[in-house]
């Protein structure tokens, strides 16, 4: 399978036939498992092989087969998967940290992630030092002897920033911290992160992997070290395990994300483009665009591909973004993304509303930005329908 190219490993990869030899996965809806005597019991609790199962809080054969899969795509030594994006950032951050130890983050960051490392590990006794992801320098002056860990979105939300992930981990790695990379934005499609650096590549398998808006998930890939010895533990007993149902709803999106995604990431593209320098715009923000700020660095990290969501600044802030939002006749209003369905997001008054004005201000996440996850509809038809509202917002 290691020769295999991606397209191939995400319909094939990690695929266990039971005796009926079926062609699609099999869902094993079971919690726990029969032993064929009390000492094969106590053998399998003292040591579990590789394709013995105890619990499914532990693991379970649908589940194995989606992380194997994932893991074979990311070109990671192993997985663990979760029952969504945040047990999976929260559960690789707080199985490795302890009191006392030191997390250099970039600010720019998922509402809920800043809470994880703001007020959970805080809470806790881990300090958190947050610097701007994209200033190589800023987070050279944050490193110290005690810092366990860095943890950035390789694309941020809702602005789009880019972060070096090769220059961080560089950074993070002199003084021998481990890099969590939350690879959401970036996609599993797009993005090289562990051959680019990262020790931990976290994805919420509710976006752009089950793709569909059908199923809550996430993982969290990493070398066997980790996942099994430091991760495994903490999730299998604080239970934040993935169910088998949503680990094959996952299988059969990994079977179409690197189609999908594609297609997303064109149309995202060619809408950012009909809509950059719009008179009733302050920005268009989209990786893909040579304006982007990284756009260089998305070049070489990604590609040149931008990724699936764009994100607009409208004049007129709030009353105007709300008034853009009602008028899309296409797209709904939801707070998911990567879906097949076009969905616009108010991230101040919504994902991230929990946030100090002045910390909105400093993100750039103004009262007049919405985010857009770009679906599989017809390019030209969104492209109509944003331009509409957009011409709405002013009226």
């Amino acid at each position: 399978m290691s020769d295999w190219n991606k397209r191939t490993k995400l319909v094939h990869g990690g695929t266990r036939r039971s005796q009926y030899n079926e062609v699609s996965e099999a869902i094993f809806l079971t919690q726990g498992f029969v032993y064929e005597s009390a000492e094969q019991a106590e053998a399998r609790f003292i040591e579990t092989g590789e394709d013995e199962f105890i619990y499914a809080r532990y693991g379970n054969p649908t589940v194995a087969m989606f992380e194997e899969r994932i893991a074979a795509l990311e070109g990671a030594e192993d997985a663990f998967a979760t029952a969504s994006g945040m047990a999976a950032v929260s559960g690789a951050l707080t199985s490795m940290l302890k009191a006392g130890d030191h997390v250099v983050s970039a600010k720019a960051l998922f509402g809920s992630c800043i809470y994880v490392l703001q007020d959970v590990l805080g809470r806790y006794g881990v300090e958190v030092t947050f610097v701007d992801g994209t200033d190589l320098a800023a987070w050279k002056a944050a490193m110290r002897p005690d810092t366990k860990a860095v943890f950035f979105e390789s694309m941020s939300n809702p602005t789009l920033e880019v972060i070096n992930i090769t220059a961080v981990a560089q950074i993070a790695h002199e003084v021998g911290a481990t890099v969590l990379v939350d690879n959401v934005f970036s996609t599993p499609v797009f993005s090289e992160a562990i051959s680019q650096g990262a020790d931990v590549v976290i994805y919420s398998a509710t976006k752009h992997i089950d793709g569909q808006g059908r199923a809550l998930g996430g993982v969290v890939l990493g070398t066997k070290d980790f996942i099994r010895g430091t991760l495994e533990p903490y999730m299998k007993h604080t239970g934040g395990s993935m169910s088998p149902f949503n680990a094959w709803v996952m299988l059969k999106g990994l079977e179409t994300i690197d189609l999908r995604v594609r297609a997303q990431a064109e149309s995202a593209l060619a809408i950012a483009a009909a809509l950059e320098g719009h008179s009733a715009l302050e920005r268009t923000i989209y990786p893909g665009l040579d304006s982007h700020a990284q756009a260089a660095l998305v070049k070489k990290q990604l590609g040149g591909r931008g990724g699936t969501v764009l994100s607009l600044d409208i004049k007129g802030g709030r009353e105007a973004a709300f008034k853009f939002l009602n008028a899309l006749k296409i797209a709904v209003i939801s707070n998911n993304l990567g879906d097949a369905k076009s969905i616009a997001t108010h991230p101040a008054t919504t994902t991230h509303q929990r946030l100090p004005d002045d910390v909105k201000t400093d993100l750039g996440i103004t009262l007049g930005l919405v985010r857009f996850s770009v679906g599989l509809e017809d390019t030209n038809d969104l492209i109509a329908d944003i331009q509409q509202a957009v011409e709405a917002s002013q009226a």
